[in-house]
This record gives structure tokens, C-alpha cells and sequence, in this order.
């Protein structure tokens, strides 16, 4: 059985919502976004940095999301939600998977510090506004990706649980404007996804 170390909130819903898309059983040890849970000595055995997600596999325990999602994809199934190599849209998948967390997370991971983790008397409001203008810029060729498709590549895929769910946190920010007209309608399917929506709600 698999078991995932979760916090709301956190990189961590993505995994939740893959298994959910998946139909895998899973056990879930749900934790506080707070450091007496994530700092604790029991959690930092697990991740040295103190962090989430972590999932654990019988013997194997594996943090950051995209390897997880990786890993469960091939250990578990077969490859599934990703195209195959030689796929023409094999090449655009990989392109949007990691955009996700090249491009799009460490602005809004400096959003989310400035407005919710540090006391007020410490934020930055150059930095927020730099980071909030960095995020629309990099949604734009994402927006541009997506104008007569459903999904990044078309059929909803792996690429679509990494970019798709930083999507929707940017969205919550406020930095996707309503002119990216096609990132909104992608923002709102994600969102009436069942598993998305019990992923998110955890």
C-alpha cells in the first residue's frame, strides 16, 4: 500500500489528486502546514529539509512531486496519463511537466511568502510585485498552449496534474488575468475534476 505524507495546501495535493485520477488505494498521513508537524523529528526523518510530499512504497521513500509522479506512473502504471516516446506529443508532455516547476512554482512560492508566510512587518512589497508580474509573464505561453485544446497536449495527462494544479494556485493569487481567456476555461475544468476536487478540499 502506498502511503503519502501530505500537508493542505502544498505540492503534496498534486500527488493526492494523481492517485485519485488513478484509482490507486493509498494510506494518507495528513499533516499540518506548520512547522511542529513538517519540522518534527519524525517527518524530517523522511524528508531532511522537512517537506511534502513524501511518498513511501514498501522499502522506497521518494520526495519531490514530479519524481513521484514519475514514479508512480511507471511503478504502478504502466505509463499511464503520459504519452509514449515516439508520440508526437511526446515532446510537448515533457516540455509542460517540468515548466511547472522551472517557470511557474518559484514565483508563486515567493507570492505565497510575501502575502502568507511572513509577518507583515517583514514582507517586501518590491519583491511581491516582481514575482506577481514574473508569474503572469510565464503563464502567457502556457495560455498560448492551450487555445483549441482541452488539456496542455489535448488529452488530459501527468503534465496536466504538475502544471495544471500550479495553474490553479496562480489563479487563487491573482495572477491570471481574465484576457488568458484559454488558461481560465483549463483553470476551471481542472477544477470540476472529482479528483482535483477531493484532492484540493483535503
Amino acid at each position: 500500500m502506498l502511503k503519502l505524507h501530505f500537508a493542505p495546501n502544498s505540492r503534496a495535493g498534486r500527488i493526492v489528486w494523481l492517485l485519485e485520477e488513478l484509482g490507486l488505494p493509498y494510506d494518507l498521513n495528513r499533516m499540518d502546514f506548520h512547522p511542529k508537524d513538517l519540522k518534527s523529528d519524525a517527518h524530517r526523518a523522511r524528508h531532511p529539509l522537512g517537506r511534502v510530499p513524501v511518498l513511501e512504497d514498501g522499502d522506497v521513500s521518494i520526495y519531490e512531486s514530479g519524481a513521484i509522479v514519475e514514479y508512480v506512473l511507471e511503478r504502478h502504471k504502466n505509463g499511464g496519463l503520459k504519452p509514449a516516446v515516439d508520440a508526437p506529443e511526446y515532446p510537448a508532455y515533457l516540455q509542460w511537466f517540468h515548466y511547472c516547476e522551472g517557470m511557474v512554482m518559484p514565483p508563486v512560492n515567493t507570492i505565497v511568502v510575501q502575502t502568507l508566510l511572513l509577518p507583515r512587518d517583514r514582507r517586501d512589497e518590491t519583491a511581491l510585485g516582481q514575482a506577481q508580474r514574473l508569474l503572469t509573464k510565464a503563464l502567457a505561453p502556457v495560455d498560448d498552449a492551450l487555445a483549441g485544446k482541452d488539456y496542455l497536449i489535448g488529452e488530459f495527462s501527468a503534465a496536466d496534474v504538475m502544471l495544471g494544479h500550479a495553474c490553479f494556485m496562480a489563479n487563487r493569487l491573482g495572477c491570471v488575468p481574465e484576457e488568458m481567456a484559454n488558461l481560465k476555461g483549463y483553470v476551471a475544468r481542472i477544477a470540476a475534476r472529482p479528483a482535483f476536487d477531493k484532492a484540493i478540499n483535503m
